[in-house]
């Protein structure tokens, strides 16, 4: 009988992308629920906030499901208050093999006024991009800026 392995099937790479197309930029009104004992809002909000910000950015890059692998780095900058209109803006920093690293930065001002607006945290967090079995699946690249 002959040999009847079959060859992996390779797919065609997708092209690589520039940041730019996978860029968000979530808001969301901050109330008193969101806050803690001292008056000021709970950090884990902050914190969910960067993260659905970095896996809308990474899910776009990737062109289907990543998953949170890693909070490299998370940075609060200032407290934010219940009636702050928190701004999160996700960008890609980096695409390997499967993964992705997202940049977000996090900006407060007050909603119902004009007024100055801070910058309030930071994160730097790691995606991976799955199938529909769980299992790590290829990215794009990501293009590099051109030079100025």
């Amino acid at each position: 009988m002959a040999d009847q392995t079959v060859a992996p099937v390779v797919s065609a790479a997708k092209p690589a992308k520039p940041a730019q197309a996978s860029e968000v930029t979530l808001a969301h009104i901050m109330s008193e629920h969101d806050t803690n004992l001292y008056g000021t809002i709970h950090g884990g909000v902050v914190m969910k906030l960067i993260d659905d910000a970095a896996g809308a950015a990474a899910a776009r890059h990737a062109e289907g499901p990543a998953v949170t692998a890693a909070v490299d780095s998370m940075t609060f900058l200032a407290p934010v208050r219940a009636g702050d209109l928190l701004t999160a803006h996700a960008e890609l920093e980096r695409a390997g093999r499967t993964s992705m690293t997202v940049h977000v930065t996090v900006t407060a001002e007050r909603w119902n006024a004009t007024g100055p607006v801070t910058r309030v945290a930071t994160g730097r967090l790691t995606f991976v991009a799955i199938d529909a079995d769980s299992h790590p699946r290829p990215v794009p690249a990501l293009l590099e800026p051109a030079a100025a």
